[in-house]
């Protein structure tokens, strides 16, 4: 929860596939109380109350897993609803004068989606929700030890897209900037 408020104020995208990851740490441990403590909690050593304000905050994850039916596969309708804010923000910079520099970065990216589409499997996301999930996949070889080259090659061009789009997303948030259309 801690880890997951700090990303959430300083970088929605790195928030957004912490959420991700935790989703399939929790089905990993199958929403067990008992698992979720001895896997997530107690390697921390917090103090007894941090321990249960987490297990808690873990719980109420898992419910919602249950409740949105997604506890085999799937994410939160919270993480799309930001993917879909996000996604609302990139079509805005695309547009707006203060998105030069983003849309530099995105223009490389461009030719990439279809290939990245098809690596996916996912024909129907948004350009923004195809950048998480690349981005979601190239962790998860990552920590199985496998490499998938597309992926690998693309990183380069997805990271500096969504980091762009992230520090946007925070300065409009905090009223920084105000976009143009």
């Amino acid at each position: 929860m801690d880890i997951a408020q700090k990303k959430r104020k300083e970088n929605i995208a790195e928030y957004i596939l912490y959420l991700w990851q935790l989703e399939d740490l929790l089905r990993a441990v199958q929403f067990s109380p008992e698992a979720i403590h001895s896997a997530l909690i107690k390697p921390r050593e917090l103090k007894v109350e941090e321990q249960q304000v987490l297990l808690a905050w873990y719980l109420d994850i898992a419910q919602l897993l249950v409740e949105e039916k997604k506890e085999e596969q799937g994410h939160l309708t919270h993480t799309l609803h930001l993917i879909r804010d996000l996604h609302d923000m990139h079509l805005r910079l695309l547009n707006a004068p203060e998105g030069v520099a983003y849309r530099a970065k995105f223009a490389l990216l461009e030719p990439h989606l279809a290939t990245l589409r098809k690596v996916c499997k996912d024909e129907k996301a948004s350009d923004t929700e195809l950048c998480f999930r690349a981005l979601y996949a190239a962790m998860l070889y990552h920590i199985k030890g496998e490499n998938n080259r597309v992926l690998e090659d693309t990183l380069e061009l997805i990271s500096p897209v969504v980091a762009t789009l992230a520090d946007f997303y925070h300065k409009v948030e905090r009223g920084e900037v105000e976009l143009d259309e």
